[in-house]
């Protein structure tokens, strides 16, 4: 019988008018900020010009599971077997300051060890390895790389917006919809902004607590998806410290974390949702959030977090040392849409900028215990 998903071709992705050159612009100011973060952040480091600040590097295992039916069973997850992994929480801000400071979105990225294939980056074929970047939204903030460019520099600059007050808050709001004044009325960016709102407004709990989602499409194999991992309901029940408050401490994230993995272990659901509906499930529009009565999300792996002391500087500067892209991956992961297409070269230019200013050696580890040292 015939799929009632969608199948991956090349022509599901739209080539976006002058996309090298905007990716160029995206480039020159992410290298620009990460240069200049070396003195402006307080850290006398460089830092990522998103997910700056991160809030532990936690050890943990994925279990692909057996008997997938086959539209799941595809690429890596096409046999069952177990992979250790390593796993960065983060805050979603460009600074690396006071939780405070850093508004609510938060990622998970995931790097998988032992994988098969050669992955889709040319300066690192061989490296065995698989990532996942994800955000604790199903949606992102942005659709084509001529938008980012206006988005990009708003985010970067928006500590002095909203430091001006109500009016700050306006002008950003202001700045964003209309592109900075460079966008005609008819093409206002009110889905992307309203998606921004969305994200910002993010419940303020441990990050153990959220959801994560690859935001773009992905490819499945045969067919075309996303991703996200989902708490455990039995370990997410069992969170002791759960509602964040911001006023209470400089450093409130990390701590949590810290406390929780120190006392028990902990379980995500790594889920897949294929696209059924390519109208209603866009590859190119990432303001939607694709329906789960169109088609649900089904687990296929577990990422098991062990108990662990993560509480050591150490933990930090090695969590830093490492570097996590969505294009890590093989073919039959490749990532989709135009905004997936340009973190290609943002993200390994961003890498080796910030890894070199630092004085960092980048390597990608062959195993989790091969973190390569921080300098």
């Amino acid at each position: 019988m015939p799929s009632r998903f969608v199948p991956y071709t090349t022509d599901v992705e739209i080539a976006e008018p002058g996309f090298a050159e905007h990716v160029q612009t995206v480039i020159a100011r992410m290298e620009r900020y990460i240069t200049e973060s070396v003195s402006a952040e307080g850290t006398g480091q460089a830092v990522r010009d998103a997910h700056a600040k991160g809030y532990g590097l936690v050890r943990g295992e994925v279990e692909i599971l057996d008997g997938l039916p086959a539209e799941y069973a595809q690429g890596i997850y096409a046999r069952p077997g177990r992979h250790d992994a390593l796993v960065r929480f983060s805050n979603g801000s460009p600074h690396a300051g006071a939780d405070a400071r850093l508004g609510r979105a938060t990622g998970l990225a995931l790097k998988m060890f032992d994988i098969d294939g050669p992955t889709l980056l040319e300066d690192e074929p061989d490296s065995r390895t698989f990532d996942y970047n994800t955000i604790n939204a199903p949606v992102f903030f942005c659709n084509t790389v001529e938008h980012y460019l206006f988005i990009q520099e708003l985010f970067l600059s928006a500590g002095e917006y909203f430091a001006q007050g109500k009016s700050g808050r306006h002008r950003f709001y202001r700045d964003y919809v209309t592109g900075k004044g460079t966008l005609s009325e008819d093409e206002w960016a009110w889905e992307e902004f309203l998606t921004f709102l969305i994200v910002s407004q993010r419940p303020l709990v441990n990050v153990l607590l959220s959801t994560y989602t690859t935001m773009g499409a992905v490819r499945r194999g045969d067919y075309i998806a996303k991703v996200r991992l989902t708490p455990d309901p039995g370990c997410a029940a069992a969170v002791v410290r759960r509602e964040m408050d911001l006023a209470s401490a400089a450093e409130v994230f990390r701590p949590a974390l810290v406390a929780e993995l120190s006392e028990r272990p902990y379980t995500f659901d790594l889920q897949v949702q294929l696209c059924a509906d390519l109208e209603r499930m866009p590859v190119e529009d990432l303001t939607v959030e694709w329906p789960e009565q169109l088609s649900a999300y089904v687990t296929v792996a577990r990422l098991r977090l062990p108990q662990q002391d993560i509480s050591g500087e150490e933990n930090l500067k090695r969590m830093d040392a490492l570097s996590f892209t969505p294009w890590r991956v093989p073919e039959a992961h490749r990532p989709l849409g135009s905004i997936m297409r340009a973190r290609k070269e943002v993200y390994r230019r961003s890498s080796t900028l910030r890894h070199r200013l630092n004085q960092q050696e980048r390597r990608e580890p062959r195993a989790a215990d091969d973190v390569p040292p921080y300098r």
